[in-house]
């Protein structure tokens, strides 16, 4: 065994041992795995092809449709929704035990919440008004903006629904599934604007979120639903796909008619009504893989900076783009997706993606803690160092 091996194995030991007994590690690698979902999927279908001197978004999905199974794996933000609700009815109704005001609660959470925002748009603000001051092309501008902006319209729905947690914690699914059905009715049934559709956004994402308030109400704790919502979730996703004419892309696809995310339809809730039942369904396992002390250090990780990957890793796609553009157009960085050779080339670039990650990760890493300012030493959110291993109620 070498130094480097005997050393992670024993970071990841004193890890685990800081990990309070009553964590539910499941909800954790729940939550890694949809961070990681995300970040691989963009990755892998946003392209950024040099024309000239402008550079304008592109898709593998453009070009090759019948990859749309591939964004069946890696759209998974509403398992992130399912433990966020979770997590965030849990943590209400422990606040409430201890006395703690609403207004106190959700400060903190959104503090957590926005803290890292502060800066990725003071970085895009710099960056912006120096490419508009060096004369860059305004169409590249745009692009670069709107990618690496594109994750803010997740943190409003989600601080939305975070907000209005002590009034949906007892909201029933079916009621915003219920919205989401008559919003498409109405768009790609009688016509209506579609403007109507961005009343899904809260809608469709409320679904899972209050599907997390029934986990924590122990309503979902036998394997019985997570059978009904795979099995239903799927069928139904399926029954759309082929015969109601929506997009098998569960990813917004460049100069597609619809998307099923932007705004979420019909199919991209039932889509994620059937991944909530898988996540469910794999709950036990997960717990008996966590135990793996090399794994939980791996999850407990990838949690502590979910806020810093999840915001900063479209930034790291395009500052790698950007700065290899010189070297001219390099295959699977700054040419068209139009083929399996792409996509091979691809993959490669996915580690120098993740590299530059860790370097904003590494830049950035005291917004995910105090918003950028300093302040004592705290432990994390993830593991307890100095709290007794018997602690009534978890901290989340």
């Amino acid at each position: 065994m070498t130094r480097l091996t005997a050393a992670a194995r024993g970071t990841a030991a004193r890890i685990d041992a800081a990990t309070p007994a009553h964590r539910d590690r499941a909800v954790d690698a729940l939550r890694a795995f949809a961070v990681a979902g995300v970040v691989l999927g963009h990755w892998l279908v946003t392209a950024l092809v040099a024309d000239g001197r402008t550079l304008r978004a592109a898709s593998p999905l453009q070009h090759l449709p019948w990859l749309a199974p591939v964004s069946w794996a890696f759209q998974t933000l509403a398992v992130f929704f399912l433990v966020g609700g979770h997590v965030a009815t849990r943590s209400y109704a422990s606040a409430r035990e201890r006395g703690v005001p609403y207004r106190r609660w959700l400060h903190a959470r959104l503090a957590r919440l926005f803290g890292p925002v502060v800066a990725v748009l003071g970085l895009w603000t710099v960056v912006t008004l120096t490419l508009l001051l060096s004369d860059a092309e305004y169409a590249t501008v745009r692009t670069l903006v709107k990618l690496a902006l594109s994750p803010m319209w997740f943190l409003l729905v989600f601080a939305a629904l975070t907000a209005a947690t002590p009034l949906v914690a007892r909201l029933h699914p079916l009621w915003p599934l219920a919205v989401v059905l008559h919003v498409d009715v109405l768009r790609f049934g009688f016509g209506a604007p579609d403007g109507l559709g961005w009343l899904n956004l809260v809608a469709g994402w409320l679904v899972p979120y209050t599907l997390g308030a029934a986990w924590t109400r122990g309503e979902l704790e036998s394997r019985r639903p997570g059978w009904v919502l795979l099995g239903g979730g799927t069928a139904a996703t399926a029954a759309l796909v082929a015969w109601a004419g929506y997009p098998a892309a569960m990813v917004g696809v460049p100069g597609a008619e619809v998307s099923n995310l932007n705004p979420p339809t019909l199919a991209a809730v039932t889509f994620g009504l059937a991944q909530c039942g898988l996540a469910l369904l794999l709950r036990d396992r997960l717990r008996r893989a966590m135990r793996r002390p090399l794994a939980w250090a791996a999850v407990a990780l990838v949690n502590l900076s979910a806020m810093t990957v999840f915001l900063w890793h479209q930034t790291a796609l395009m500052a790698t783009t950007a700065a290899l553009l010189p070297a001219g157009p390099l295959p699977g960085l700054h040419t068209v997706p139009d083929g399996l050779g792409w996509v091979a080339a691809r993959l490669p670039w996915l580690i120098v993606f993740a590299l530059a990650l860790a370097v904003c990760g590494a830049a950035f890493r005291t917004w995910e803690q105090g918003g950028g300012r300093r302040r004592r030493a705290r432990p994390s959110r993830v593991v307890r160092a100095h709290r007794p291993m018997t602690e009534r109620t978890p901290h989340v």
